[in-house]
């Protein structure tokens, strides 16, 4: 059932037609005034010679990607096939082993809050915060996550000390973050 007629103030009265054939009442009304052609303005775009394209194109970034190597406890920056920075991180302990294979960055935080799977306690960004102030969440089985931050403990860097998230020094999560986006791959390997 039709509420109430719908009319555009785009929609241009065809030569003829009166109200009641573009303010339809029953079905066959309803058929009738579908088959009206809107109004559709043109637009003139200006022509653009060939060779000035290329000013319109967006610039096109090298790919960043990540490789972390587990046995060096290192993650690798890569933009293309070009190596640009490493840093020393610390990974998962024994029994809690960061998880190796091809991933992206499916979350990106600043200043993140994190409630203790255990316990269930929630600590708020800040100081004491085992994620640091930034975090890159890299895995998920639906529940939990796996991804680099921060830490409160810079002593644990460049050990298997975590639950399988990858520690970084604080200053060196701070330019990881500005350096790769949602989407960025990641490798993990031994």
């Amino acid at each position: 059932m039709l509420a109430a007629p719908f009319r555009s103030a785009a929609q241009t009265p065809v030569d003829g037609a009166n109200e009641s054939s573009i303010n339809p009442t029953n079905e066959s009304d309803l058929v009738s005034a579908v088959r009206l052609q809107p109004y559709i303005p043109t637009i003139e775009l200006p022509s653009i010679e060939a060779d000035s394209i290329e000013r319109f194109l967006p610039e096109v970034r090298q790919t960043i990607r990540l490789v972390l190597k587990l046995s060096e406890r290192r993650v690798y920056v890569y933009e293309g096939e070009t190596l640009k920075t490493s840093y020393p991180v610390a990974i998962g302990r024994p029994g809690w082993e960061t998880p190796t294979g091809s991933y992206e960055v499916i979350g990106m935080l600043q200043d993140p809050g994190w409630t203790n799977p255990f316990t269930g306690e929630v600590v708020p960004p800040g100081p004491y915060n085992p994620l640091g102030d930034r975090w890159i969440a890299f895995w998920t089985d639906g529940r939990n996550y796996i991804g680099f931050h921060g830490t409160p403990n810079p002593e644990s860097v460049g050990q298997a000390a975590s639950h399988g998230c990858v520690r970084m020094f604080n200053e060196d999560i701070r330019e990881l973050y500005e350096i790769v986006g949602m989407g960025t791959t990641v490798v993990v390997m031994n």
